[in-house]
């Protein structure tokens, strides 16, 4: 059991703020991910968590026990590094019996717990082999399975796929979810990748600068974001934000205009909408635009507008075509767009 409340945390290096008032229960056997772009406070959140790092004003609580002042190693979690961290002189069944070694388990448990979790990484066949014999994605499941052995209260994975390539990082990631599933472990999640926060999270916390942006689950954070930087920062590809004035529910822009939105706001605004939600053609069209590129998906085509200096896409169907700079025209239901304060960028 392990529930994580983290009380006003703040983070600062002289006059460097590296995280500002985090204030966020985990519940326990909650995957969170923490997500947002370089230098926006993830990993220092974890680290915090971790005993890396102190926080310089306030508390981290553990099933209502207060941790600040425990050591790393007396906190009970098991973290993931990018890097992996292998012993590369040490086989792949001693790197992942390491641990138990450390804290004086039992030898007479050890072949048991390593060969489980082994198991539950499908590593059987390489247990023999040294790091430098591995893939990258083999090695990854080397230090997952070294923090299952542990059988921990959390997991602490810092940015674990960013080293795999594609096709690696999509069986990967399959594979943590399906570890999270039957461990039923509190895990903590940091990346900035929005596929693997949409993918693997219960809950996500966006970030930037050090601010916490936004907290829900990914199905709240995706359809309601809670600013400009959230809509931007969720989705692939990001939501499509044009400036303009609205003015009795009728928003203008260049080449666009959208009529029949639910707000009574006028004057300059902030609109997104989705490229799913848009459509080529349509009897009223909002946007009329040249095309400035277009991309063959497989199951569809996303055709890029520029639209008063902005990019714009829409997503069509697989067998659209249309030549670059030829005028397109498209619908943007007003019902799917959302509204956001010019200045501030927080939702209307």
């Amino acid at each position: 059991m392990a529930e994580i409340q983290l009380k006003n945390i703040h983070k600062r290096w002289g006059s460097f703020v590296g995280v500002e008032n985090f204030d966020l229960t985990i519940a326990d056997q909650e995957f969170l991910v923490l997500l947002g772009p370089s230098g926006c406070g993830k990993t220092t959140t974890m680290r915090m968590i971790a005993g890396l790092e102190d926080p310089t004003e306030g508390d981290i609580l553990v099933d209502g026990k207060r941790i600040n002042d425990l050591e790393p190693k007396d906190r009970d979690c098991a973290m993931v590094f990018q890097s992996y961290a292998l012993y590369p002189n040490l086989d792949v069944y001693e790197n992942i019996r390491f641990p138990l070694r450390m804290r004086k388990v039992p030898s007479s448990e050890h072949k048991e717990r390593v060969m489980r979790a082994s198991a539950m990484v499908e590593l059987d066949d390489f247990l023999h082999r040294k790091p430098a014999e591995l893939s990258g994605g083999q090695r990854q499941r080397v230090a997952l399975a070294r923090a299952i052995v542990r059988q921990p209260n959390v997991f602490l994975m810092d940015e674990p796929l960013s080293n795999l390539d594609a096709k690696l990082r999509v069986s990967t990631r399959a594979q943590i979810k399906n570890l999270s599933h039957e461990l039923k472990v509190t895990t903590i999640y940091v990346t900035h990748d929005q596929i693997e926060a949409m993918t693997l999270a219960d809950r996500v916390v966006v970030m930037s600068a050090g601010v916490v942006q936004q907290v829900g689950s990914p199905t709240e954070i995706y359809d309601n974001p809670a600013n400009t930087f959230v809509a931007s920062f969720i989705g692939s590809p990001a939501m499509n934000l044009l400036e303009g004035t609205i003015e009795g529910g009728t928003f203008t822009g260049k080449d666009v205009t959208i009529t029949g939105l639910d707000s009574t706001h006028s004057g300059p605004i902030t609109l997104g909408y989705r490229a799913e939600d848009a459509a080529i053609g349509g009897d009223a069209p909002s946007v009329n635009a040249p095309v400035y590129s277009m991309e063959l998906l497989g199951d569809a085509t996303m055709v890029t507008f520029r639209i008063g200096g902005t990019i714009a896409t829409v997503k069509a169907d697989k067998e659209f075509r249309a030549a670059i700079g030829e005028t397109v025209a498209a619908t943007i239901p007003a019902a799917t767009c959302h509204l956001f304060d010019a200045t501030t960028g927080e939702r209307l």
